[in-house]
């Protein structure tokens, strides 16, 4: 089913203000009225994450998965400096011995991780962070050897994407990401405006944006994608403009554009900068209108890809895959590094989260200190019953477009999806979203409302262990 008929970008607002005015279901009329609530992606968030009550064996785990086609994640969770926006598990400025140490305790971890899986295909994966670039070559190398030696990595099917900073894209560092195989580099923009990144508390850096996307095209990766953020104080629909502009005139394969979210403890919301966050329904729906008039076929809410270009499944900044051929709501994903989930169908564990640097150094120095043994084992994380993993499957397949495909649903868990979530009428009658016989999907309008309809879709339990975690 294709999407609802492009819209301007008034007519949008129009519309989604008419849809915020009509009665139907209370608790979907409060998510429309609050507007952008969350990101919605990995459902749940690590913030529902918690201590499990035993140590559960990743050998005994993963003896119960599919692992012909898994997805293979690897968080580095260093970078030069710590934006002001960002709320991601990651520390600034690092002493190098606590990057050493993590280095070999990654390596611990990329040994019994791969002895528990048995035999496996590695088809996908990525490396995030953090910044993945603040690795030199040598680390980086070291890296990839190890999972070269430990993994079955499926290098002719596998799609392999990096986060690389503007700043430290130099010509060494990504022509040993293609040497290692690495197709599709993602870089942080933000915003060509200076003024704006003093505002968003990051580094001036449209010279090194320059620079890192001709090393890339010099170097023929086959996807270059390019972030964009809007909210930010002081932006202007015409500021923002030039900027997406600005990119579009790199003529990137895949583009994202970021809602700005001000979230505790962060370097915005310790200076209250939150002015800008009211515009920024407006500035998406002139930026998604002027992406698709430049043949920008949009996926989500944030990720549109230029049209005639394969599908890349490297992307991780939205944490959704938009490979037709990779179901994150079905594959399982191993994930490595004191950042990283990993997803089997009934568990998502990981390491402890926090956003404050004194916590997220502790948590790092604790996974340094693991041994193989600890290693083996998942000890915090969320289990998913039957009903969240109906609700995960809906969330992960609704935000994105063509939606969640009825017949696959039905015969993955042998139910009909209205008759588990009949509440999904509700976006039909406000013409959020639109079903035939193959599909549900959200309209233009209900795309342009996703952040608030993913959190209104959230499980009672999710959104309590999400508001009890202790933000540090």
């Amino acid at each position: 089913m294709n999407p609802a008929p492009q819209l301007s970008a008034s007519a949008q607002i129009a519309q989604s203000a008419i849809a915020l005015n009509t009665d139907a279901h209370p608790s979907l009329e409060h998510y429309l009225q609050q507007g952008y609530a969350a990101y919605t992606y990995a459902y749940p968030h690590k913030s529902a994450y918690r201590r499990l009550a035993e140590p559960v064996a990743l050998e005994s785990l993963w003896q119960a998965e599919s692992r012909d086609d898994l997805f293979l994640y690897v968080h580095i969770p260093f970078c030069h400096y710590r934006c002001g926006f960002c709320n991601l598990f990651a520390l600034g400025a690092p002493k190098p011995e606590l990057v050493t140490e993590f280095m070999k305790a990654l390596q611990r971890q990329i040994r019994i991780t791969a002895q528990a899986l048995g035999p496996h295909r590695i088809t996908r994966m990525a490396i995030g962070g953090g910044t993945p670039s603040y690795l030199d070559v040598a680390q980086f190398e070291e890296l990839m050897a190890c999972l070269y030696r430990h993994f079955n990595l499926d290098a002719p099917n596998r799609c392999f994407g990096i986060e690389v900073a503007p700043d430290s894209a130099t010509v060494q560092r990504l022509r040993s990401y293609k040497n290692a195989g690495v197709t599709r580099i993602s870089m942080g923009v933000q915003s060509f405006n200076d003024h704006e990144m003093d505002a968003l508390a990051r580094p001036r850096q449209r010279d090194e944006v320059l620079q890192g996307v001709e090393v890339t095209r010099a170097l023929a990766f086959d996807s270059l994608n390019l972030d964009l953020i809007y909210g930010i104080q002081g932006q202007t629909e015409h500021s923002f403009m030039s900027s997406l502009d600005s990119v579009l005139a790199l003529n990137p394969e895949e583009l994202y554009l970021y809602p700005l979210y001000v979230r505790q403890l962060t370097g915005l919301a310790k200076a209250a900068r939150t002015q800008g966050l009211q515009q920024r329904s407006g500035l998406y729906a002139a930026g998604s209108v002027r992406l698709r008039g430049a043949g920008y076929t949009q996926s989500s809410m944030r990720m549109f890809r230029r049209e005639g270009r394969p599908v890349n499944a490297g992307q991780v900044n939205d944490g959704q895959q938009a490979n037709a051929e990779f179901a994150c709501q079905t594959l399982g994903t191993i994930g490595l590094g004191a950042g990283a989930r990993s997803y089997t169908r009934g568990l998502h564990y990981s390491e402890e989260y926090a956003t404050s640097r004194g916590a997220s150094q502790a948590i790092l120095q604790a996974y340094n200190q693991r041994t193989e043994h600890e290693f083996a084992s998942a000890r915090f994380g969320f289990t998913l019953d039957a009903s969240e993993q109906r609700r995960r499957y809906l969330l992960q397949s609704l935000l994105m477009w063509p939606g969640v495909e009825l017949k696959a649903y039905q015969a993955y868990f042998g139910s009909a999806m209205m008759d588990d979530f009949p509440e999904l009428a509700a976006l039909v009658e406000r013409s959020l979203a639109q079903t035939n016989e193959h599909y549900f999907a959200l309209t233009q309008t209900g795309m342009a409302l996703a952040d608030a309809i993913g959190p209104w879709l959230y499980s009672q339990a999710v959104r309590e262990q999400t508001a009890g975690y202790d933000w540090r």
